[in-house]
């Protein structure tokens, strides 16, 4: 249920609906707009009536959220949200592009390929330090060597840091050396670490997973938000499906289906989503035009070398191309993305 408070309520309305709420057992959620306070009710609601709520004073409206995801859904908030990471919005006019390699090799790979993508005008910077892979036998990563490597690399080129945790036990560890934490695909139901980001104070980048629908994808983001961690932005990187052309099926009627029922910001990543080089700039365009806030684009100065995903990896001056081709799509439906550098 949601509670919308008249503008002008006061705050001793507010704290008495909240309190009254609280005997009866809800977990309540306060979000102060610049217009209305909302009350997200968290719980069985059914023994609620929403016209016993909107006669107490200082109430709008009331009423019942129909979705089975609350928090996240467009009606507990119409607004969208925006996502403030040391000055750097997502989910606002601009479309945020994060790039970089699969894995993180080496400090030399890492400063290469920071001050390519940065020039070219990526505020953040990708890199594994941990990979889940199919094979036990394939490249697992650096670890705390490589966190340690993609932070120095991204503070020397003024860029952000995105990176993936891939259990529980490694949240601390990777929290100090990040900026947004990514949870992969193959971890969108691992219940265990999805609710332990909900407590911590850090934004979350929750992958599609493999074959998960649209609700069971936002069921897993509502976790992270009943748990207090609103800075939640979703990544469309593709299905899979009966199609073995490409590596996934890049679902991008997904970017406008997330952003009707939910306010959250969400991400395309046309790399993961096709595993080809030759088709993730034309993905990566058709995602910006579709509405996606941000791209996620794997780049890699040496992709025949690459240990890990170089098939997919975009070389530099096709990075480049791609950029001064998004920003003129992200003119057309009034969008913005960073200027290049040089």
């Amino acid at each position: 249920m949601v509670i919308i408070m008249e503008h002008d309520a006061t705050k001793p309305q507010i704290d008495d609906i909240i309190n009254k709420l609280q005997d009866l057992g809800f977990n309540i959620h306060q979000s102060t707009g610049i217009d209305h306070t909302l009350l997200g009710v968290i719980g069985d609601v059914s023994k609620i009536d929403p016209r016993d709520m909107q006669v107490l004073p200082g109430v709008a409206d009331a009423y019942r959220i129909s979705a089975p995801y609350k928090l996240v859904s467009r009606e507990f908030q119409h607004k969208n949200t925006i996502i403030d990471i040391k000055g750097v919005k997502i989910g606002g006019d601009e479309v945020a592009v994060m790039a970089g390699p699969c894995s993180i090799e080496s400090k030399e790979q890492m400063m290469t390929i920071a001050e390519i993508v940065s020039n070219a005008g990526a505020k953040f910077l990708r890199g594994g330090a941990f990979k889940p892979r199919t094979s036990p036998y394939a490249f697992q990563g650096l670890g705390e060597q490589g966190l340690k490597i993609i932070r120095e690399a991204a503070d020397k080129f003024n860029m952000l840091v995105i990176t993936e945790v891939m259990d529980k036990e490694q949240i601390s560890l990777v929290s100090e050396h990040t900026d947004i934490i990514q949870i992969g695909a193959r971890n969108i139901q691992n219940f265990t670490l999805i609710r332990a980001l909900g407590s911590i104070d850090k934004p979350i980048f929750l992958k599609r997973g493999i074959s998960s629908t649209i609700e069971e994808w936002l069921m897993s983001a509502e976790y992270i938000l009943s748990g207090g961690n609103r800075n939640v932005m979703l990544c469309e990187r593709g299905i899979r499906t009966f199609e073995t052309y490409t590596r996934n099926t890049m679902d991008l009627s997904a970017i406008p289906i997330v952003h009707k029922l939910s306010h959250l910001p969400i991400i395309a990543d046309p790399s993961h989503g096709t595993g080809l080089r030759d088709k993730v700039i034309p993905m990566a365009r058709a995602a910006v035009a579709a509405g996606a806030d941000g791209l996620m684009i794997e780049v890699h100065h040496d992709p025949e070398h690459a240990m890990s995903d170089g098939a997919q990896s975009l070389l530099p001056d096709q990075f480049v191309d791609l950029m001064k081709q998004i920003r003129e799509i992200a003119k057309v439906i009034g969008r913005t993305i960073a200027d290049a550098r040089v």
